[in-house]
């Protein structure tokens, strides 16, 4: 999706688990392994969002996944609580437009991903070490974010 505000765009990243790794996809035009997510609809919620953005680039279904937050469980006329998202930043994307990203940590009881071949050079999941090999050139950002994604659903079982 193209920015919708010329400075500033709200994005989500999801950085999903399973059996110990993360799923990062190689990002097309900025050449880079980078967590699935993407920009928030202008009639969408975060929430809304990280579901749409995960099946479009992963292939996984919502029923796979178990956010790694907390949410309200009650019913309040008006009110549609969401999941608290782990981590907020902001990041440039060029010299004059950034985006705040609402990073969410989730868990799948699938492995199984489908590459979204329009947007990504490659998907796969990856593990600790492999965070650390300089061949995939990671970020220190999305380093991090994995491996507290890795760390918290070891931690919590799923």
């Amino acid at each position: 999706m193209p920015h919708i505000h010329d400075l500033i765009n709200f994005t989500v990243a999801a950085y999903i688990v399973n059996n110990g790794k993360v799923v990062l996809v190689n990002h097309l035009q900025l050449k880079r392994w980078m967590p699935v997510g993407g920009h928030i609809e202008l009639d969408e919620d975060p929430e809304e969002a990280l579901f749409r953005e995960i099946k479009e680039e992963a292939g996984i279904d919502k029923r796979d996944l178990t956010v790694l937050s907390n949410k309200p469980e009650i019913v309040s006329d008006g009110t549609k609580f969401l999941f608290t998202p782990s981590f907020l930043d902001i990041h440039k994307i060029t010299d004059t437009h950034r985006h705040v990203g609402i990073i969410y940590l989730l868990s799948s009881k699938t492995d199984e991903l489908v590459l979204a071949a329009d947007e990504h050079n490659g998907i796969r999941w990856f593990g600790l070490s492999e965070l650390e090999n300089e061949e995939f050139k990671i970020s220190p950002a999305v380093k991090f974010y994995a491996e507290e994604a890795i760390k918290l659903s070891n931690s919590s079982g799923r």
